[in-house]
């Protein structure tokens, strides 16, 4: 039932969006955000609840564009390439273009081979047998790619947005696109006949000035009375803003996909840069697989239609291929983290020498193995960790135990977690009864964040289009993830790091969280919500109010014992502070919502 749930999918992806360091804006000063990116996010959410096996999976998005058969999904697949940040304005463009690079190769090498490949950047890898030459080398199948943008924005729909739209919708657009310009062309003569009535009585500096379009509306009103009524200034200065905000705001099809495009068949060639400085130019290499992992050359064939080089598709072949000998066992060791709050090497994101040793090395390599056999099918793989004894393990504590294995490394009990900082937020909602499951997938939420957080923002509120209430009840999956502003209280849950690949959260306890959870306007907001609907659904009874609170909190029946505390609380706020009824139901809600037993698994 739970892996045929549509939710599954927006549970699972969030581990998956992590790794690849999902975000919707570019960072940096302007932080503007990223055109058509949460339909990266739909394909993870979609991709997962149809059990796309594993293999396909990263195919796709390595390399979707160059696929025999293309389809939308693979090309909104290759958004992957577009999800790190993104300088507009670098100091050195050579250094960044190398830095976006190194981003790329980071970002796979570890997500889907647990190597530390960008530790070569500059020299040898310091433990691990990977020499400068091979991080270059890997480098190579992605030195084609186009930047995100350069500079301006652009540049971004010219390098990384591609249609993705059936021929009958690119004719529709095609229409409106052409009556767009047509539009913009009339505004243009308008204004030029009126430009060019006032341009022969121009003097002086005015001749330069009127040779730049942004100031001709100041030398023109100069003129008012002389050589144009007030009545025909007015009529200009509406058809140029009129024609300014065309200008600035062309049609773009919603049918358009934010991915990866090269600049051709033939690849710009790849040198060894000394000590990582593209200033530094030394031999040029070829692309190739790590040496280490004994694997073939590889067999580039550029797709037909002449747009790439076909190297991505090579690497993508050979990352999935089930004789890899690391895609298998990082993954599976990745579900049986996301299940067990560790993996059996817990260093998920490095298995070399700076990482840690496998727990278990034969389960790992059983489970590599299984894995494929079973058509690299994760949901295969969920079926058989949640039914295993191992998972249904019980947390409590055994004192022999305890002293012998007190990390837990021999998974003798079922470590006790806190929930995720999306797990809570969905969690508070789900409580109070307003947590909006039916809508899925489509542009992202931006929930209200007080003015005190936005004014911490050098251009305070910048891009954050509040939702309406209503929409601000969906799920955490869809919020905008803005790299300068977050949710605050996903910034207090500890929520990922979207700059870098993030293989594992920390899970810290900190003041502010307890003083969020208590203070924050979202919590006593869902508290009134929470109270409201306790108090409408089953009537003014105290004892029933504290009941059907708790039930909804702890996911179970209350002990008699905990109902007399609710009762005594609630009596004290009303005898004790002079709360109303209302405002003691809400507290008390409040308080429920702070509860361990709501905010760990246990």
């Amino acid at each position: 039932k739970l892996l045929e749930s549509p939710h599954y999918g927006e549970h699972w992806s969030r581990y998956w969006l992590d790794l690849v360091r999902y975000a919707e804006s570019n960072s940096f000063e302007r932080d503007n955000p990223k055109p058509f990116v949460w339909k990266y996010r739909d394909y993870v959410i979609q991709s997962l609840n149809d059990d796309k096996p594993y293999h396909q999976f990263i195919i796709e998005q390595l390399a979707g564009d160059e696929l025999q058969e293309v389809t939308p999904e693979s090309l909104i697949a290759t958004g992957f390439y577009r999800l790190g940040a993104w300088d507009d304005e670098p100091a050195d463009p050579l250094l960044a273009e190398y830095d976006a690079l190194d981003d790329i190769v980071a970002t796979t090498s570890q997500s889907m081979l647990g190597m530390s490949l960008n530790c070569a950047r500059c020299h040898d890898h310091k433990l691990d047998p990977l020499p400068q030459a091979d991080y270059y080398k890997f480098l190579a199948f992605f030195r084609n790619v186009k930047q995100y943008g350069v500079r301006s924005d652009e540049s971004i729909y010219e390098n990384s947005v591609r249609s993705i739209a059936s021929p009958v919708e690119e004719a529709a657009f095609a229409e409106q696109k052409q009556a767009y310009e047509t539009r913009v062309a009339e505004l243009r003569q308008q204004l030029d006949a009126q430009e060019n009535s006032i341009r022969e009585h121009l003097v002086g500096g005015e001749k330069d000035d009127f040779n730049s379009d942004s100031v001709r509306l100041r030398v023109i009103r100069k003129y008012i009375g002389q050589h144009l009524t007030k009545e025909e200034f007015e009529t200009y200065a509406e058809t140029r803003k009129l024609w300014t905000d065309l200008r600035n705001n062309p049609p773009r099809s919603s049918e358009q996909a934010l991915v990866v495009k090269e600049f051709g068949p033939e690849s710009k060639p790849t040198h060894i840069l000394l000590r990582g400085n593209p200033q530094g130019v030394s031999d040029a290499v070829e692309p190739a697989y790590p040496l280490v992992l004994g694997a073939p050359t590889p067999e580039i064939l550029p797709p037909a239609n002449g747009l790439s080089t076909g190297r991505r598709l090579a690497l993508a072949n050979w990352i999935a291929s089930p004789d890899n000998p690391l895609t298998s066992r990082v993954m599976v060791n990745r579900l049986w983290q996301w299940h067990f709050g560790r993996g059996l090497v817990r260093s998920s994101n490095n298995f070399g020498l700076t990482g840690d040793k496998p727990t278990h090395p034969e389960l790992l390599e059983w489970l590599a193995a299984e894995f494929i056999n079973r058509g690299w099918s994760m949901k295969e793989m969920h079926r058989l960790l949640l039914l295993s004894k191992t998972y249904q393990m019980s947390s409590a504590p055994q004192e022999i135990a305890l002293q012998k294995d007190p990390l837990n490394d021999f998974y003798w009990r079922f470590d006790m977690r806190r929930l995720r900082a999306e797990e809570i937020r969905d969690s508070i909602l789900a409580a109070n009864g307003t947590l909006d499951t039916d809508r899925m997938f489509g542009p992202s939420i931006y929930p209200k964040i007080p003015a005190e957080v936005l004014a911490g923002q050098s251009r305070p509120g910048h891009n954050w289009l509040t939702s309406s209430e209503e929409e601000s009840r969906r799920r955490s999956i869809y919020i905008h993830i803005k790299r300068s502003l977050t949710l605050p209280i996903m910034a207090s849950f500890d929520v990922a790091e979207s700059d870098f690949t993030c293989p594992v959260r920390f899970a810290t306890t900190q003041p502010t969280q307890a003083l969020g959870m208590l203070n924050s306007e979202f919590t006593n907001e869902q508290a009134k919500v929470f109270a409201d609907n306790i108090k409408a659904s089953v009537g003014e009874d105290k004892s029933n109010q504290v009941k059907a609170t708790l039930t909804k909190v702890f996911q179970r029946t209350p002990t008699d014992a905990e109902i007399q505390r609710g009762l005594n609380l609630m009596h004290s706020l009303k005898t004790d502070f002079q709360q109303s009824e209302d405002e003691a139901l809400k507290n008390f809600c409040l308080l429920a919502l702070n509860l361990n037993e709501f905010i760990y698994l246990d």
